[in-house]
């Protein structure tokens, strides 16, 4: 049995989001608090929370400030955004801080049971529709000599692994890539593998921090064949 935590201030959506995973989570409980001072009283109560679901704008933690707070009080809680913004620099931004997912709220209601599904088994889950958009240059590339370096590391992939690392960016599971590229899963993790040394990349979700300073569909487009 699952047990999920929505914080979020607006009365509508909590109860949305309850009917959902109601409806659609066998045997998952949802807890709701209005603000984040309330969830953090939830969490010390209830420590057997497998997932908190974090709206951006609370009345006590605007932006980024709630999530920041949680995983230095809570660092064994994972701690999934769900947020009316979808601004590609802050999904980033909210990945690097430790979030293990990022739903718009905008997402339909086969998808979003999908993506919490996803979460629950313990996958990162990102905006599709999001990570494919071109990333801003002036704001995720700085100075020329972080880019360059980027397109350095990129150009070290192969045509596969750089295929793999576009499906990664679009937040699919090694299973999802496999079915995507036509491919054995062993062989996704192997390639997952090479991007990370490749990409001198900590963690799968630095990966994919890497490739969004750079436009992974032009890159791809643009090497030969």
């Amino acid at each position: 049995m699952y047990s999920l935590l929505v914080a979020d201030d607006h009365p509508l959506f909590r109860d949305a989001l309850q009917t959902v995973i109601s409806s659609g989570l066998v045997n998952a409980h949802l807890l709701e608090a209005e603000s984040l001072a309330a969830a953090i009283s939830l969490v010390e109560e209830h420590t057997e929370l497998d997932l908190l679901l974090l709206d951006l704008s609370l009345p006590d933690a605007e932006g980024l400030e709630g999530l920041t707070h949680l995983r230095d009080v809570f660092p064994w809680l994972p701690v999934a955004i769900v947020s009316a913004h979808q601004e590609r620099q802050l999904v980033l931004d909210a990945i690097t801080l430790g979030a293990v997912g990022y739903i718009p709220k905008s997402t339909p209601r086969e998808t979003l049971l999908a993506a919490l599904t996803q979460i629950l088994e313990g996958q990162l889950y990102l905006p599709p529709d999001v990570m494919r958009r071109p990333a801003p240059r002036a704001v995720l590339a700085p100075t020329i000599a972080s880019a360059s370096t980027t397109n350095e590391r990129l150009s070290r992939l192969t045509n596969k692994q750089l295929a793999v690392l576009v499906c990664m960016a679009k937040g699919m599971s090694n299973k999802q890539i496999a079915r995507e590229l036509v491919i054995a899963e062993t062989t996704v993790k192997t390639h997952v593998s090479a991007i990370l040394r490749k990409l001198k990349a900590t963690s799968r979700v630095h990966a994919i921090v890497i490739a969004g300073e750079e436009d992974l569909p032009f890159h791809q487009a643009n090497r030969p064949h």
